[in-house]
């Protein structure tokens, strides 16, 4: 099985969230509610329960004399949010029952009939994207299009993306097609061009890559996720210094007590 991935360029998003309905209606999300939070356009907020993919508003202050298709500024960006996918992923390391699994396709899935609600996977994820319903307690996110994609289907968003900001296909293809996409922007003048794929950090990269302009962290992308796991160590170092300095003590305490024990003889 080829082991595939998403590229999603923010650079040809227009912000149009036809990735985000074809989700729902594939998977039949229920929609996320018709407040109006007050930021930018957005009224969904970031990826969640209700929420597997989430086309971000990313807006810059205008600047006298920069028009808003100039190069050397980054006035106002779309970009298409979703599950990483990752390779160490934390949620699937932190799962107690077995119901995040690993797929023939790369992706990792959430198995919902099995998934007992304790929220492990929500507090282990790096970059937030995991979350419980509040009706059932169970967790979600997106699911790669799983079904979809052992029929030989794209997955929904990359399907009825209008302008191919999300790419989907084989990982090392996707990768190549990015560094070409990369060079064409930087020769275009977008300087501020850069992929994002969290491949130097313990996530040890993503099934879900980016072509941003400007700060990644604007993307809700953070420069250095961190699985938690790799904190254990720590922990293991710590725990047999600890319990010799406890030992140490009671047997200092012990000693202290003898010689008392001793004069009052």
């Amino acid at each position: 099985m080829p082991i595939t991935a998403f590229l999603t360029d923010s650079t040809l998003c227009i912000g149009c969230k036809a990735c985000e309905v074809a989700c729902k209606e594939w998977n039949g999300v229920g929609e996320d509610g018709l407040e109006w939070s007050g930021f930018s356009y957005d009224n969904t907020g970031a990826v969640g329960a209700s929420t597997w993919r989430h086309v971000k508003f990313v807006e810059q202050a205008p600047e006298p004399g920069f028009g808003g298709n100039a190069p050397e500024l980054n006035a106002w960006s779309f970009s298409s949010d979703v599950c990483k996918h990752c390779e160490n992923a934390g949620c699937l390391e932190a799962c107690p029952t077995g119901a995040i699994v690993r797929t023939e396709f790369g992706g990792v899935f959430i198995q919902s009939d099995i998934c007992n609600g304790c929220a492990y996977c929500v507090v282990s994820c790096p970059f937030g994207v995991v979350e419980r319903n509040p009706d059932d307690g169970r967790a979600f996110k997106c699911t790669f299009c799983y079904d979809r994609q052992k029929a030989g289907l794209k997955p929904a968003c990359a399907k009825a993306c209008p302008t191919e900001s999300i790419k989907f296909g084989e990982i090392s293809e996707l990768r190549d097609e990015a560094g070409k996409r990369l060079y064409a922007l930087q020769e275009r003048g977008m300087a501020d061009a850069q992929f994002y794929d969290a491949s130097d950090s313990s996530v040890g990269g993503t099934h879900a890559m980016f072509i941003v302009r400007g700060e990644p962290r604007t993307y809700n992308l953070p420069p250095k996720p961190e699985v938690p796991t790799v904190y254990l160590k720590k922990a293991w170092r710590a725990s047999p210094i600890g319990a010799l300095m406890l030992l140490g003590g009671a047997f200092a305490a012990f000693l202290s007590d003898g010689k008392r024990n001793h004069r009052g003889r």
